[in-house]
This record gives structure tokens, sequence and C-alpha cells, in this order.
């Protein structure tokens, strides 16, 4: 009996070290270390979204950017001649100023405790409560990036097929179900008309619009956005309802009033079209299920290639490393 204990505790031992070394997420991580953390950050983005409701959709693409590239550690807040925040598709994001108010208050009640990568998980949440989603619980405990390479920017872009798309996701540990879920985010976003002008003059080099363009709409989006006009402007994704997160998003796909290719494609694919439909209706319990799926894949989300316990480290200033 002395015999299997004498083997037993070493290796158990070395099993909980390597354990706390590796570290992992979980709800309430600064119940002890920042109990005001989760607090101070709503603060920021409540503040924030009411100035300015551009701010919540912002918060929630660069999260979703964030998370697609090296996981969701932070590298996005990071300055330099050739990191993430140089890419194409980081161009236009907005809301760097509300990570970066939240970090200074933070680093003043407790400096040294709370990452980054936590902040924008966090005020990614809270930017869609303020736009009247449902909050969900955000696991916390994640490690800012040492590394920001616009090299690496690569996710589902707004001409992507859905295979393509879900080949993009699946490689990122997320199922068919999450990516229609978390495209369900473009409720509150608004793209340039050069994300879709194709579709309206020359779609796949027809000269002619996209046929799955329903008519009224196809005009309403041409004159947002003319032949040879600006193509910075922006448009919503979710027509009469770009400041509401809700779940009318879905049936405008079914309508043909989506603005983009790749979400358009959602519908008349079989494979994510049976998913939309379980998300279109007008009543309470449609628009409940839309709220609790889209925090679970949030959640499923935000665990991608994690760093925790001893990588990467928290940093003092989101848009530098210490």
């Amino acid at each position: 009996m002395e015999v299997h204990t004498h083997i037993k505790t070493p290796f158990l031992f070395v099993v909980l070290l390597a354990t706390l070394a590796l570290g992992s997420t979980r709800v309430g991580f600064y119940n002890t270390t920042c109990s005001q953390a989760e607090t101070i950050v709503r603060s920021v983005v409540e503040s924030a979204v009411r100035l300015n409701q551009t701010f919540a959709p912002g918060i929630l693409q660069m999260f979703f950017h964030d998370c697609f590239v090296s996981g969701c550690d932070a590298s996005i807040l990071l300055d330099g001649s050739s990191s993430e925040k140089t890419a194409g598709p980081n161009s236009l994001l907005k809301g760097f100023e509300v990570i970066d108010a939240a970090k200074s208050m933070l680093e003043t009640a407790c400096p040294g405790v709370v990452s980054c990568a936590d902040i924008l998980a966090l005020a990614a949440r809270d930017s869609v409560v303020q736009v009247g989603g449902t909050g969900w619980a955000v696991p916390t405990g994640r490690r800012d990036g040492l590394v920001s390479l616009a090299s690496e920017v690569t996710f589902p872009g707004p001409k992507d097929s859905v295979d393509d798309q879900i080949v993009k996701f699946v490689k990122k540990g997320l199922n068919t179900k999450d990516l229609v879920i978390l495209v369900g985010g473009h409720t509150i976003g608004r793209a340039s008309c050069t994300t879709f002008h194709h579709r309206l003059y020359n779609y796949s080099g027809t000269n002619v619009p996209d046929p799955a363009i329903d008519h009224t709409f196809l005009r309403h989006l041409r004159t947002m956005c003319p032949e040879g006009g600006d193509g910075a402007r922006r448009v919503a994704l979710d027509t009469d309802s770009v400041n509401n997160f809700d779940n009318s998003f879905y049936g405008n796909l079914r309508d043909g009033r989506g603005v983009l290719e790749s979400d358009s494609l959602l519908w008349s694919d079989p494979r994510t079209q049976k998913i939309v439909q379980g998300f279109i209706g007008g009543s309470r319990r449609h628009q409940s299920k839309f709220n609790k799926m889209f925090g679970r894949s949030m959640v499923k989300m935000s665990k991608i290639e994690l760093k925790t316990g001893k990588q990467g480290e928290i940093r003092r200033v989101c848009n530098k490393i210490n």
C-alpha cells in the first residue's frame, strides 16, 4: 500500500503543477483579485454606447476579428506598422478608445491584474446588452498575446461561399450552427458599399445584379451605393433594426434583404437555411432563443486558442506590449 502511495503522490503533484502553469478561464476569475473588474468595464461601455451606438457593433466585430487571428488574446489592439490593426479588414474597426478607457480605470483600481483580452471579451458582451441583447456569463482569465501581424489576418469575408465560411469556422473549433448564430451579430452592424457593390451592378461578372436580392431592396441599396459613388459609405446590415440586437436579421435573409453576399447565401444553402429558419419569428420565444444561443456561441468562440497561466502577459496598456 505504501509503495502505491509513493508512486501516485509525485505523479499527482506533477499533474497539479502542469495544470496551474497552463491555467484556464472561468466565470468570476477576478472575484478575489479585482472584484470590481466587470463593473468597471460595464460602466465604461454603457457610457460609450450611450454617446455613440456604433461603438456596440464596433466592439463586437473587434472581438470576433481578434479571436479568429491567433486566438482571443487582444493582439488586435496592438499598434505597429504591420500589426493586425493595419490589415484591410480591420481598417474600419471602431471602439479601441473604449477598451483603452476601461483598461486605464482598471489599472488604477487593480494594477497589473486584468488582461486586455478579458476586457475585450467583457466589453463585447456588455455592448450587446446595451443595444437590447441578453447578457451571458463570460469566462475570464485570458492573457494578452505578444505578437500581432497583419499577414496573419484571415477570417470569413463578405464574398465567401457557405463552404468557405464553414471551413474557416471549423478550423477554429466552431460548427455550422455557430456560424449562423454568430453571423447574426450583423443585426447591429454596418458594411461599406465596397463590400457588396458587385451584387448591385455586376454580380459574378454578369453585368446584372444578384438575382437573390429583393427588387425593392435592390433599389434602396442602389440609392445608398450609386455606381461610381462613395465606396466608403456604410449601410446597415439589418435594415430598420440596426441599433437593436434582435432576430430580424434572419427574416431579412429569407426575404432577399441580406446585404452581404456571404450572409445572403446562408438562406440559399440547405445546410444553413434550416438553422436560419429556426430563428425567424416575431414572438418572444424566437428572440429569446436567438439571445440564448448567441451567448453560448460567443462563449465557445471566446475560448479559441487561449493564452492562460504563464503564457503571454498582462499588458499595462492595451496598444503595446510591456
